[in-house]
């Protein structure tokens, strides 16, 4: 999820940064716990990752913050309905109606429980499922997860490859959306989760 951000967000956007951030935190927790097994692979990487900086072996492990058990399961409800949408585009990829998750367009209803914890994605539910465009509706108690994929009928943004209806909106840009002209201005998108 964090590959659209880093490859289309502008430098300095807050979307970018936050992602860069988790890398490093995740690198330097990595690093550590490989050095034992790996320990050539690891001090080579530690070389680069921290330059100047004692031996890797001098270090101590990285701390973890206590898990949050309701926001782990908040995340396995969204784990298991972007399981539910990636089979659906699956099926509808090998039938040969899309080529890939970002020519697809999905409409998802999910039980009351579930659409509280997707919607609070908000737009970032696209990102999420890595699909260009995502609606969500709730359907009734006791209902299943129900997943509907269309190709998408926006042309596919040079940029970001997200298929959008503002892809040459821009005079100057006429390959590219309204969210990848934005970015090479610098401009931030406001990101939630994804």
């Amino acid at each position: 999820m964090l590959k659209d951000r880093l490859y289309t967000s502008a430098p300095k956007s807050l979307a970018r940064r936050s992602a860069q951030t988790a890398l490093w935190h995740i690198t330097q927790a990595m690093l550590r716990w490989m050095a034992p097994f790996m320990s050539f692979t690891a001090e080579e990487a530690w070389a680069i990752f921290a330059p100047g900086r004692d031996s890797i072996f001098l270090q101590t492990y990285w701390p973890l913050a206590t898990p949050d058990a309701a926001l782990l399961a908040k995340w396995a409800q969204i784990r298991s309905a972007r399981e539910a949408v990636n089979k659906a585009i699956e099926d509808v990829r090998t039938a040969g109606g899309v080529g890939s998750s970002l020519q697809a367009t999905v409409a998802v209803s999910a039980p009351p429980e579930m659409h509280a914890v997707l919607a609070s994605l908000g737009d970032d539910l696209k990102f999420v499922f890595i699909t260009s465009a995502a609606t969500l509706t709730a359907g009734a108690d006791g209902s299943a997860l129900s997943v509907q994929v269309t190709p998408s009928t926006a042309p596919k943004c040079e940029r970001c490859w997200h298929w959008r209806d503002d892809v040459g909106a821009d005079p100057a840009h006429p390959t590219i959306c309204g969210r990848c002209t934005a970015s090479l201005q610098g401009h931030d998108e406001p990101r939630r989760a994804a």
